[in-house]
């Protein structure tokens, strides 16, 4: 496995050119800008580049020939509207994590709410931190910074580099010097990616609830989000090798939910089930949560693909759009599949759909039209709903199928984009193979592989080393009283604090 994941760039890359056209030269242009701010024509932007050329109002220190002949060099500007635009998403891509929380918490028995949502807050803690020190650093820096060259960088297609650790270099009223956001400060975009490395790990706790030793996920996540979701970033945002060989990820279908899905079945697997898994049925606590939880993660979904066009204007629009339509077409066909199959339509089943439809539409949101949007929302819940059937069949203690909604959804969404992208959308994309390019389902199905080989691999390592040092569950005791009082001291609705006060007045 190991061989394939450090061959398989090459590989892989050299089959896709064969078998697929080769990506338009310049795919990532210049976001929207007013006349104030640049000459810049109006093209919405887009996150994949597999070759960049800078626009001018990004080239650093310029030639005389690069501003036309002029005897000054040409700024980089920041633009206000596509800043704003970018705060706003920021904060609505932090809120999902606690959406998350919400959504996990009401799922799981009164005595484990908290610990459950604990392990959701605890990435933005520990996420927040190791992303300014290297996190960012490893999965965006370039090996070296050429001013004036075209492209201005040197960077590897494996990992980033130390250059921007602890955010040295990473300026708050520049764009940055690669042209990955060009019309924003370069500390807003490393803002914004910190939102998607927080909630990626926080998704996997999900599989795991209601077992798992807290100190050995706090150790997890750190290790989980330096070594995987790092490289996985370089690799399909950060000029990395996917990117060059033109996967299609416009918002994490592979790199937080396949990731994310495939790390969480490994992680439960090597955990083992729960103490009354299957025997006793543990009901929801709480379906209110639940549902507080998806209206949470909808909401703050639209500045984590709206964001992704990295300005405010038509593309962000169409992203917009997309996960809109995606996320309702989820909720509706999970919908009828229980009313249909098992008589009633319930809340957790609608809840379970809009979150398939949102998975699903993330890594085709900025490349596909609303009709192509509702397929893929409706076909990848149809994909989720048989999955969380099969795992429940199987006896499989995925706690809260992660990898049932997460895992197959991501893996469904970032396939179908090969089948709906189209460049009548955005121009800056591919065409898919209903538009005449059956290369890019070669791409996408790289992707997927890559990505589920790397995340189950590295999962595997990270908790076998773990187990070595501590231990990885509870006590059989502390899973039978609940993990909110053995891991943290409290109970989420003060049951027995109200039982002892009542013992002292008798």
């Amino acid at each position: 496995m190991t061989i394939f994941v450090l061959l398989g760039p090459m590989v892989i890359q050299s089959f896709a050119q064969d078998t697929s056209p080769s990506p338009s030269p310049s795919p990532i242009p210049s976001p929207t800008l007013t006349p104030e701010t640049s000459p810049t024509p109006l093209v919405s932007p887009s996150p994949i580049s597999p070759v960049f050329t800078p626009p001018e109002s990004t080239i650093l220190n310029p030639t005389p020939q690069e501003v036309g002949g002029q005897g000054t060099a040409e700024v980089p500007r920041i633009d206000s509207g596509n800043a704003a635009w970018m705060l706003i998403c920021s904060a609505l891509v932090l809120l999902m994590t606690p959406g998350l929380a919400f959504f996990y918490g009401g799922l799981v028995r009164s005595r484990n709410v908290l610990n459950t949502m604990m392990m959701s807050f605890m990435t933005m803690a520990i996420v927040g931190v190791i992303w300014i020190l290297w996190g960012y650093s490893l999965a965006f820096a370039p090996n070296s910074i050429a001013p004036g060259a075209i492209p201005p960088y040197e960077t590897s297609p494996i990992l980033g580099s130390l250059n921007w650790a602890f955010l040295r270099d990473v300026a708050f009223n520049q764009p940055d010097p690669i042209g990955y956001a060009p019309t924003i400060p370069h500390q807003l975009f490393m803002i914004y990616q910190m939102m998607f490395a927080i909630i990626a790990p926080a998704i996997i706790s999900g599989a795991i609830v209601e077992r798992v030793s807290f100190k050995a996920y706090f150790w997890f996540i750190i290790l989980w989000s330096t070594f995987i979701y790092s490289p996985l970033v370089h690799w399909v945002w950060g000029k990395g090798w996917l990117e060059t060989m033109g996967v299609l990820d416009f918002a994490g279908g592979t790199v937080i939910h396949i990731s994310s899905g495939v790390s969480a079945l490994v992680a439960a697997w090597v955990l083992g089930a729960r103490k009354t898994y299957p025997h006793q049925t543990n009901a929801p606590h709480n379906i209110p949560y639940a549902l507080l939880g998806i209206a949470l993660l909808w909401f703050g979904w639209l500045g984590l693909n709206g964001g992704r066009a990295l300005a405010s204007g038509e593309l962000a629009t169409v992203a917009i759009v997309a996960t809109t339509a995606a996320a309702a077409a989820g909720g509706l066909t999970w919908s009828i599949m229980e009313w249909v199959l098992k008589g009633k339509p319930s809340t957790i089943g609608i809840a379970s759909g809009f979150l398939a439809g949102l998975v699903s539409i993330t890594p085709a949101a900025g490349y596909v039209t609303p009709m192509g949007a509702l397929l893929i929302g409706s076909i990848a819940c149809f994909g989720c709903f048989w999955a969380v059937n099969w795992r429940v069949k199987w006896k499989f203690d995925d706690s809260l199928d992660t990898f049932s909604i997460f895992g197959v959804g991501g893996t469904i969404g970032t396939i179908l984009t090969g089948f709906f992208a189209t460049k009548e959308v955005n121009s800056a994309g591919s065409d898919g193979l209903l538009y005449g390019n059956p290369g890019l389902i070669i791409s996408q199905f790289g992707g997927v592989i890559a990505t589920v080989i790397f995340a189950a691999v590295g999962t595997l390592i990270i908790w076998k080393l773990l187990g070595l040092v501590m231990p990885l569950r509870v006590k059989p005791v502390a899973e039978d009283e609940g993990l909110d009082i053995n891991e943290h001291g409290e109970e989420g609705y003060g049951e027995e604090f109200i039982s002892q006060l009542t013992l002292g007045n008798d």
